[in-house]
């Protein structure tokens, strides 16, 4: 199942501080919802383990993240693929640019995701209705972080 997901959010902090913070793996372990580990991998990446419920399917996925299109502060684009055993799987990347504004910056984003196995078979609205509700929880935590 394909999914996409576009957001923006308004940070109150400058555009190097905001690049900083995501790049930060203890800030954004804390800040990603069921992020029960995050390490820097080889190169530009991370590795991770968290915990996630979608509806009544919850499992432990593993997954990379590569950052890629690096153009500090002001942009670079996030591929990765996560595996939760029976669940199903979920891959795909993410565009997040940085603006800078008079009062803080703006971070826009834009996913364009895959998922299968167990994950899929719940249904879109679902699914989507909770991979926004996690990206809202990881936004709102990284803006409390900043």
């Amino acid at each position: 199942m394909a999914m996409t997901m576009n957001g923006e959010i308004l940070l109150a902090a400058s555009r190097e501080v905001v690049w900083t913070k995501l790049n930060d793996p203890a800030v954004l372990k804390a800040c990603i919802p069921g992020c029960e580990e995050l390490e820097r991998s080889d190169g530009e990446g991370f590795r991770a383990i968290a915990k996630m419920k979608v509806g009544p399917v919850s499992a432990r996925f593993r997954g990379r993240v590569t950052l890629n299109d690096l153009d500090p502060p002001r942009s670079y684009t996030i591929v990765g693929e996560g595996e939760g055993g029976v669940a199903g799987f979920a891959k795909g990347g993410a565009k997040l640019s940085l603006l800078e504004r008079d009062d803080g910056t703006l971070l826009t984003y834009h996913v364009d995701a895959q998922i299968g196995g167990r994950l899929a078979q719940l249904g879109q609205r679902l699914v989507h209705r909770t991979a926004k509700k996690l990206a809202d929880e990881f936004f709102a935590n990284f803006a409390r972080a900043l």
